[in-house]
């Protein structure tokens, strides 16, 4: 084809042939002939068209690869999907005084038990009025799953009950997860219990609420045992809620914002739960044995830790025996009739029997109706009284918040 026939085609818009072929065909034509300035002028035109079609096929394919097509979406979906089961955070709460060393050896024990599994862990000690010092170096080990340790120091020593009470409005307003872990740091709470928990309560997403651990074994004493089912038997009988569980449990984050304000939590934590409505489940868990040391929980304690429980559902107690006393009232009255029955339309009555009988049922009776008075009055009085709410009252109670692992 002869060069400048070739050079008509290439100037023609729209041409179809490629600037690399446009540029070989002139090549080999001009090995015969000299190059005129024509010629040099079509060659630079040629090479900028080739240089801005490259530049464009460039930022095309910048632009398929970059744009959130379909494909983008669904891996994008997939991410984040792994993301979310693989970031599954709950904080584990525990309350403790002296039991350091117990502690320590329990959060390396939940940290090699959770390890390889979805879950990270942040705890969170809260040291009620411990007589020694919190050693950090006691908890600096290479964690995988746990990924710090926090210690909240109280003024005083509240109570077992009211430490956690502490530990639940900290954790609400100073930290983030998606479930909080009470449990006991002297090791009768195991970390396969926590393990155990954490799949319970993660297997549904939460959507059951709260999960409380059940005691299918119990390692005390055969005198503890027996008056734990005399206080069983007691707690149902007044407040009608069948005791079942301990503190051992988890709930979603969601559950702090009413636990936080609800008066009751200061009390006894496990009814207070049960006592919002909030939704809850069991699972049968073994109870450990303690690390280290001797338990410092005596029968004071465990009576005192009872009637705590008993009085955050105080006017159902009160109404129950409010009941109770309106029937025995009623027997007294058919009592003491009867012995006026008999007394003056029979002659079976022995000298004197009435008298003492009768007398001995109206006191009975004036008893009752006492009893009843001062629940009734308690009652009401209860019910115009602004009590103790966590939120707002935890703060007089705290004396600092301090990281022990990682250390910065």
């Amino acid at each position: 084809m002869p060069a400048q026939s070739m050079r008509e085609i290439v100037r023609q818009p729209g041409s179809a042939l490629l600037p690399r072929i446009a540029n070989q065909e002139i090549g080999n034509t001009e090995r015969f002939q000299s190059p005129t300035a024509a010629d040099k002028q079509s060659s630079s035109a040629i090479l900028a068209v080739t240089r801005a079609r490259r530049t464009e096929t460039r930022q095309d394919r910048s632009a398929r690869l970059t744009s959130p097509g379909p494909f983008c979406s669904m891996n994008s979906h997939m991410e984040s999907h792994r993301q979310s089961i693989s970031e599954f955070r709950a904080v584990i709460l525990m309350p403790l005084k002296d039991d350091w060393a117990s502690a320590a050896e329990l959060v390396r024990r939940i940290d090699r038990t959770l390890s390889g599994h979805p879950y990270a862990v942040d705890v969170l000690l809260v040291d009620d009025g411990s007589k020694e010092a919190c050693n950090p170096a006691d908890f600096h080990a290479g964690y995988s799953a746990v990924e710090s340790i926090r210690l909240l120091r109280l003024r005083r020593n509240l109570g077992h009950q009211r430490a956690i009470a502490m530990g639940i409005v900290h954790t609400a307003e100073t930290m983030k997860g998606d479930a909080v872990l009470i449990m006991d740091a002297d090791g009768e709470d195991t970390a396969e219990g926590v393990l155990e928990l954490l799949r319970a309560f993660s297997k549904d997403h939460g959507k059951a609420g709260a999960v409380f651990a059940e005691r299918s074994r119990r390692t005390e004493s055969f005198l503890f045992r027996a008056g734990y089912k005399i206080y069983k038997a007691l707690h149902y009988m007044l407040t009608g809620v069948r005791v079942r569980v301990g503190n051992f449990s988890i709930i979603p984050f969601s559950y702090l914002d009413s636990l936080s304000v609800m008066s009751e939590l200061w009390n006894h934590y496990a009814a207070a739960v049960f006592r919002s409505g909030l939704p809850f489940a069991t699972t049968p868990i073994p109870r450990g044995y303690r690390i280290a040391g001797k338990s410092k929980m005596n029968y004071v304690s465990l009576v005192a830790h009872g009637m705590s429980a008993i009085s955050v559902f105080g006017d159902v107690v009160g109404v129950r025996i409010l009941m109770a006393c309106a029937f025995g009232s009623v027997i007294a009255v058919l009592g003491m009739l009867a012995v006026a029955a008999i007394r003056i339309f029979t002659s079976k009555a022995v000298p004197g029997w009435a008298t003492y009988t009768a007398g001995f049922l109206v006191l009975i009776l004036m008893q009752l109706f006492t009893i009843a008075a001062s629940f009734t009055f308690t009652m009401l009085s209860n019910r115009v009284i602004l009590n103790f709410i966590p939120l707002r009252d935890y703060r007089l109670f705290v004396l600092e918040s301090r990281e022990v692992y990682p250390v910065d």
